[in-house]
């Protein structure tokens, strides 16, 4: 399957420096109002101390801002609308204040809006805060808004929807459903994350039967699971193969697929995965692409996981890299990049 998927990546698909829109993000980023969209349920954090830390640094910066908070009591893509509708109104920048699946949900509002985006990353793991060099340090983030630049940065999408770290369907969007289950009785933390995980495997029995297509060539297997990576940092600490991994953010995407194997073999993926010695297991195949259409048989539906938000989608599934990219705040200099 590998000699069949994988293509050359597309190098500097994203190169966007004379791109008017980029311009025009970058005005707004300097000096307009920052819209921030915050998830008062993400991580181990105290909502009210991060709001009063954003608010102490954007005062001293000199910058407008407003918060529009997540609650539970309406749709976050509802506030994301909203902060995008301010955001193009009075040329400043959407920001999205929470985990990865707050920074989707927001992400899906801003891209092709035109609009800079940023992040305050405020979860359990952070995937795409850190692999853009943005600090997990409230304050710290807070700064790359007031101080940062604009760049270009690929995102993924499925049958439509936006992912920025990942997507994936089978195994992996059952444990994410159970770890959610898990840490509501036991709290967020990477251990009750690998302990749920490991509860999961011990229950599952479903193979999934795909057909895939690539560039105009196919493929037909069966795997409980198939995992789409968009994110440079979680596919190298899983120990993916080194060209796949750095392929993502050069106009590619990698796909891992795990062969049919038993729940010992499969406890066995986990731990690799866990000590970054994925891309050393025999069952594991992975693949760069750009565009996979993926059929499974016997589903008109199938539970997909974006970014960690799971939702029924129709088949067949079409993974791909978005047209255009989000034009995301990053840090200006070493100071202010993330070190960790």
């Amino acid at each position: 399957m590998r000699a069949l998927l994988t293509q050359p990546p597309r190098l500097g698909a994203y190169d966007f420096a004379m791109n008017e829109n980029l311009e025009l993000a970058s005005q707004a980023a300097r000096q307009g109002p920052l819209f921030i969209v915050i998830n008062v349920g993400s991580g181990h954090r105290n909502a009210e101390d991060e709001k009063q830390i954003m608010a102490r640094v954007f005062k001293e910066g000199g910058r407008d801002f407003e918060f529009l908070q997540f609650d539970g009591q309406q749709p976050i893509e509802m506030l994301a609308r909203r902060a995008v509708e301010l955001a193009k109104a009075r040329q400043g920048v959407v920001v999205a204040a929470g985990g990865d699946g707050t920074l989707n949900s927001v992400a899906n509002a801003v891209l092709g809006s035109g609009c800079p985006f940023g992040v305050l990353p405020q979860g359990t793991f952070n995937y795409f805060g850190r692999d853009n060099a943005i600090s997990q340090d409230t304050e710290k983030a807070c700064r790359v808004l007031l101080q940062g630049q604009v760049e270009p940065v690929q995102v993924g999408k499925v049958n439509g929807r936006l992912f920025l770290v990942n997507a994936s369907l089978g195994l992996y969007p059952q444990i994410l459903e159970d770890r959610e289950a898990w840490k509501q009785q036991l709290g967020r933390s990477r251990f009750v994350a690998f302990l749920s995980g490991m509860s999961t495997l011990l229950q599952s029995r479903h193979q999934l039967r795909l057909s895939i297509e690539s560039a105009g060539k196919t493929a037909s297997f069966r795997t409980p699971t198939l995992f789409v990576g968009n994110n440079r940092l979680q596919l190298v600490q899983a120990g993916i193969e080194a060209g796949h991994a750095e392929a993502v953010g050069q106009g590619m995407l990698t796909g891992i697929a795990v062969r049919p194997i038993g729940t010992l073999a499969l406890f066995g993926l986990l731990v690799r995965g866990v000590l970054g010695r994925l891309g050393e297991a025999e069952h594991i195949q992975s693949f760069t692409f750009r565009r996979l259409t993926v059929m499974p048989r016997g589903h008109k539906r199938i539970k997909v996981a974006t970014d960690g938000e799971i939702a029924w989608m129709q088949t067949p599934l079409v993974f791909e890299v978005a047209a255009q990219p989000l034009l995301l705040l990053v840090p200006a200099s070493a100071e202010l990049a993330e070190t960790e």
